[in-house]
C-alpha cells in the first residue's frame, strides 16, 4: 500500500487504510479527537488517544509492531495531522501516517463506523461557545455597561491569535470538559 509524503508528513486515503485493513495485516490506528467525538463515531478498529493528552514516547513503547506504520486519525485530519507533527518531533516521524480527511471523509466513502450517543465535534463547540460570548458581550454592553463590550473584543482577538497561530486554549479548555471526557479516553477496539 502507497503512503504519500505531504506537508512534511505521509498520508493515506481512507479508501486505502480500509483495503490494508481488510487484507489481514494488523492495523494501528489512533483517533485522536476527545474521548466524546470517538464515542459518537469512529472506525472500528481505532483506538482513542486524545491529542490533549497524547505522549509520542508512551504510545509507541506500548505498540505491539514496532516496525509497523502508526495511522492516526481525528475528525478531518487537522489535529491527527499536530499529532504526527509532535510523533516526528519525538523521533518518530518515520512511523506515522495521517489519514487524509479523517472520519468526516471515511464516512463519506461510506466506509463502517462504529456509532453511540452524538456529541458535537469539538471545533463545533469552540464556535458555539465563542458565538455565545461575542453575543453576551454585545448584549451586555449595551443593557448594562460598555465595558462589557471588552468581552466580544477578547474573544475576537482570540479567534485572531488561533486563526494565525493554529492554537487555540479554548479548544484545549472545552476538550477538558467533563461531557468531552466520558471514560473512554483509553478505550479500545478490537482489530
Amino acid at each position: 500500500m502507497s503512503t504519500q509524503f505531504q506537508a512534511g508528513a505521509r498520508t493515506i486515503t481512507t479508501s486505502q487504510l480500509h483495503e490494508l485493513s481488510q487484507s489481514g495485516k494488523h492495523v494501528e490506528l489512533i483517533d485522536v479527537r476527545t474521548p466524546a467525538e470517538y464515542r459518537s463515531s469512529h472506525v472500528p478498529f481505532a483506538r482513542s488517544q486524545p491529542l490533549h493528552s497524547l505522549n509520542p514516547k508512551e504510545v509507541m513503547t506500548d505498540r505491539v509492531s514496532r516496525e509497523e506504520p502508526l495511522y492516526l486519525i481525528c475528525r478531518s485530519g487537522n489535529r491527527s495531522e499536530k499529532a504526527c507533527a509532535a510523533f516526528t518531533l519525538a523521533g518518530y516521524g518515520d512511523l506515522v501516517v495521517n489519514v487524509e480527511g479523517g472520519t468526516l471523509a471515511w464516512e463519506k466513502a461510506g466506509l463502517p463506523l462504529v456509532r453511540g450517543q452524538f456529541i458535537l465535534p469539538l471545533d463545533r463547540q469552540v464556535r458555539t461557545v465563542t458565538g455565545f460570548l461575542v453575543l453576551l458581550g454585545a448584549v451586555l454592553g449595551y443593557l448594562v455597561t460598555p465595558w462589557f463590550y471588552a468581552l466580544s473584543a477578547y474573544c475576537g482577538a482570540g479567534m485572531i491569535f488561533a486563526g494565525i497561530t493554529d492554537i487555540c486554549p479554548l479548544a484545549w479548555t472545552i476538550a477538558k470538559m467533563p461531557w468531552n471526557q466520558t471514560g473512554a479516553a483509553q478505550a479500545q477496539c478490537p482489530q
